[in-house]
């Protein structure tokens, strides 16, 4: 028995229906108009921001589409009525999405960090092409990352209701923690070190280079802004928390009802990423805000 049940779910059903509904409207109509701003406008500059920011979209509208599932399983009072493979799917894209935001929130950081530090090597070396290969990669690691969740994700019936669970075998708690504490490190931490360090070599050249616009200053603070609240609302918390409760032998229910709002924030990052392609494009904040890059 899941000893998550002895918790009151009425917060969980109140909160996560509305909040992944809202997400869910916001989420989808925000990235696919990003997704056509940037495969319309940007067509005749193909350049390596626009490759991740594509590859982000796509990892974003393609899990949003799971959210009803969500949606429909927390106002039902949590009863899974779509069949363990649809459970393991739906942890999996979640995971999927969640780690492929990650990544290419970090490979748009790290090609960011090239273009205003060293401009001379990315405009002589760096191609579209390289940005392709690197999405690949992203996907094939975050793919094979993911997939662990299939095995340790399923439903298991608790009290007449079919749960979806991250982990549905008891005598897998043990490698679901370890697996769990390898995300936190290698899925989350290890590409906040990276991210933030190529910010922090953005913020350091943009400050002693007096030629850099102010447009471009203002774009590298919106850009520092958004993944600063990406990481302090989506990310870490989600982690901390799920490492934490993965890590306790008997659930503490205030554990439990923070980690569920975790999971919601966590889902929050797709909502987000649409400003974050308004501080890297011209086309989609004149599109947004009517302001073109010379104002």
């Amino acid at each position: 028995m899941n000893n998550s049940s002895f918790c009151d779910a009425g917060f969980q059903t109140g909160l996560l229906p509305p909040m992944y509904s809202i997400e869910m409207c916001v989420a989808l109509v925000g990235n696919i108009f990003a997704l056509w701003l940037l495969m319309t406008r940007e067509r005749q500059n193909w350049h390596t921001g626009v490759v991740f920011s594509c590859n982000l979209a796509i990892c974003d509208i393609l899990y949003v589409l799971t959210l009803p599932l969500l949606i429909n399983y927390y106002a039902k009072n949590k009863d899974w009525t779509f069949g363990d493979a649809a459970c393991k799917i739906e942890r999996f894209l979640f995971s999927c999405n969640l780690y492929g935001s990650i990544f290419f929130i970090m490979c748009i950081s790290v090609n960011r960090y090239l273009a205003i530090v060293f401009p001379f090597f990315t405009r002589s070396y760096v191609r579209p092409k390289h940005a392709k290969i690197a999405s690949v990669l992203t996907w094939f690691i975050v793919t094979i990352t993911s997939l662990p969740v299939l095995k340790f994700a399923g439903t298991e019936v608790e009290q007449k209701n079919t749960l979806c669970v991250s982990c549905h075998d008891k005598t897998l708690k043990i490698p679901h923690f370890k697996y769990t504490l390898f995300l936190t490190v290698v899925g989350c931490m290890i590409p906040l070190l990276i991210t933030f360090a190529s910010y922090l070599g953005v913020i350091w050249t943009v400050l002693k280079n007096k030629n850099i616009t102010t447009l471009e200053k203002r774009k590298v603070a919106l850009m520092v802004a958004l993944v600063c609240i990406l990481y302090a609302t989506s990310f870490v918390p989600y982690h901390v928390l799920q490492t934490y409760k993965t890590y306790l032998k008997f659930m503490n229910c205030w554990v439990y009802d923070l980690y569920q709002v975790s999971k919601g924030l966590a889902t929050l990052n797709m909502c987000l990423h649409p400003l974050l392609y308004m501080a890297v494009f011209d086309s989609i904040r004149t599109a947004c805000c009517g302001k073109s890059s010379d104002d």
